[in-house]
């Protein structure tokens, strides 16, 4: 990534120096024009573990979870520095292929979003589009499996001809985590899975994940501390674009080391 430095971690807690790292994210600015969204963030991720970013509206929490998967590149006034490397790979090196590393790199947002295409299709989209897969039969074992994997399966084996629109919300959403696990990615990243969901459908959301988690490293933004409790391995807490503290899940929530963190998990601000 341009203008990357290489200064010392901050001492806070606010690094993973876990022998299965896989997300390695140092001294992280992110600006949007003359506005700075992120100061400062070094943060590591561990492979296959659930890590929630919680903090309040505006904080910095969906912004750094795009920079994982260079989604902030569209945006036209967005500049970022320092560095994130997956698997030792710096993601914004000039010579990646960016469709090839989102290829790596499942994202599913706020509101489900199926295409307007039938069931079948809107999984089997990503390996056409890929060329992962060209036999038909070998298309409908991957539709098949990632239904499977998404829990979905069951509900909708006899409605894979009809529109992805048609489910209902928590369907819908699983069929997009299908849709996302479809091209193997490594990591998936979840942008408030939940907030457009009832208490029924998050539920098997939060199950979803706790089962995908032996399979693919995930990052959720949740504005529930009671789903990141539930939820996540680690918990890194966002307040005014700074990282404030990230560690165990139970350690945040029941002996944070901040001040700031404490008073948040316990309701004080937010």
């Amino acid at each position: 990534m341009v203008d990357g430095t290489e200064n010392d971690i901050k001492p806070n807690g606010n690094y993973s120096s876990d022998n299965n790292l896989l997300i390695d994210c140092k001294n992280v600015d992110v600006f949007y024009g003359d506005k700075q969204a992120l100061y400062n963030v070094s943060l590591g991720i561990n492979e296959k573990e659930v890590t929630s970013l919680i903090g309040p509206s505006g904080c910095g929490k969906s912004t750094f979870l795009r920079c994982l998967n260079r989604m902030n590149d569209v945006i036209d006034s967005c500049s970022i520095s320092g560095n994130i490397t997956i698997n030792g790979e710096d993601i914004y090196n000039p010579n990646i292929d960016v469709v090839e590393l989102r290829s790596r790199i499942g994202m599913v947002f706020q509101k489900p979003n199926p295409f307007p295409k039938s069931v079948f299709d809107n999984v089997a989209y990503g390996p056409r589009l890929h060329g992962k897969i060209a036999d038909k039969d070998e298309m409908s074992h991957k539709v098949e499996a990632s239904l499977v994997r998404a829990g979905l399966w069951d509900e909708i084996k006899d409605r894979l001809n009809e529109p992805g629109t048609s489910l209902s919300g928590g369907q819908q959403q699983r069929l997009c985590i299908a849709r996302a696990i479809a091209v193997d990615p490594e990591i998936i990243l979840m942008d408030e899975p939940c907030s457009a969901l009832d208490p029924i459908a998050t539920a098997k959301i939060e199950e979803l994940i706790d089962e995908l988690k032996t399979n693919y490293t995930i990052v959720i933004v949740t504005h529930s501390m009671q789903q990141a409790a539930r939820v996540s391995q680690r918990t890194a807490f966002f307040h005014l674009g700074n990282l404030i503290e990230v560690g165990d899940t139970e350690n945040i929530f029941r002996s944070p080391e901040n001040e700031q963190t404490e008073a948040y998990v316990t309701g004080r601000y937010g």
